[in-house]
């Protein structure tokens, strides 16, 4: 039971006095949650028996029941409740969109570590083959961008955000092979079963994840990223971009590692793009 969606639901039919109750709840979680039914009822300026025919019309057994259910919900993050206050003018989203990116880079700058990220590029230009795995928004669009940077150099790649297909092809890789996973939280099991299989056949994993999580602690190479976030839940993470920057700062040591055989698929694939697109030579490099 999520008490807030079943509130946000039955908003319009509370009366005066379960509204007040309501908006104590939403407004002061950690009153609420910690309240005896006489302090809640004192607070809201309503009876005891107010507060249990309000906790009855959510769903709940009686008041003890409903403070087990609110509770609950603090594991889902209180700041979700009261969403931070952030002005919506275009000029403002921007500037705070293009900070936090900027912000991110420059803690990124600060944190890497070269030892691992220059270990994690000597294995994939050297690899057979590489699998890029992610799951969810954020660490499918890393696993793909892995795909995008590689295949060009001409390596041989395939991203997946499948978990059984992340497992079949975990299972099928060889000695020789690479396993690059992604995982912003670190807490992708999938990821951690995959990883364990890959090592197993001594197959080559690296992480890009949260120092000391357990997608850290599955792999052989990890390189951490470990960035704070705001507590506005409006904004996307601008730890995204910290991950991309990673991503090319590897594609472009590993394209210097091989750099004959890079330039020569970066031709091949830009010739085709000049004669059956662009027709000329001006258009972005390397895309």
């Amino acid at each position: 039971m999520d008490i807030f969606s079943t509130l946000q639901e039955d908003k319009g039919r509370l009366s005066p006095s379960e509204n007040r109750i309501a908006e104590i709840i939403v407004n002061d979680f950690e009153f609420a949650v910690n309240a005896s039914i006489i302090e809640l009822a004192e607070k809201a300026k309503v009876s005891p028996p107010t507060v249990t025919r309000f906790c009855r019309r959510l769903g709940c057994e009686s008041f003890s029941d409903f403070k087990v259910q609110l509770a609950r919900t603090a594991h889902i993050g209180v700041r979700y409740l009261k969403p931070e206050s952030k002005s919506s003018d275009p000029a403002d989203v921007a500037q705070d969109i293009i900070t936090k990116a900027q912000n991110a880079l420059f803690l990124l700058h600060r944190s890497l570590d070269i030892a691992a990220i220059g270990h994690a590029a000597e294995q994939i230009a050297k690899a057979d083959m590489i699998y890029a795995f992610g799951s969810g928004g954020n660490s499918s669009m890393i696993a793909d961008e892995f795909q995008n940077r590689l295949f060009r150099l001409g390596l041989r790649i395939t991203a997946s955000s499948d978990h059984s297909m992340q497992l079949m092809m975990a299972a099928a890789a060889r000695a020789g092979d690479v396993l690059i996973g992604s995982s912003f939280s670190g807490r992708n099991a999938e990821l951690v079963r995959a990883f364990g299989l890959a090592r197993e056949a001594k197959v080559t994993t690296i992480a890009l994840t949260q120092t000391g999580s357990p997608v850290a602690m599955a792999a052989e190479i990890v390189v951490p990223i470990d960035l704070p976030e705001g507590n506005n839940i409006f904004r996307p993470t601008s730890t995204r971009i910290a991950y991309i920057a990673t991503v090319d700062i590897i594609a472009s040591l590993v394209a210097y590692a091989i750099q004959p055989k890079a330039a020569v698929t970066l031709r091949r694939i830009k010739q085709q793009l000049v004669t059956h697109r662009d027709g000329d030579d001006r258009q972005l490099l390397g895309d």
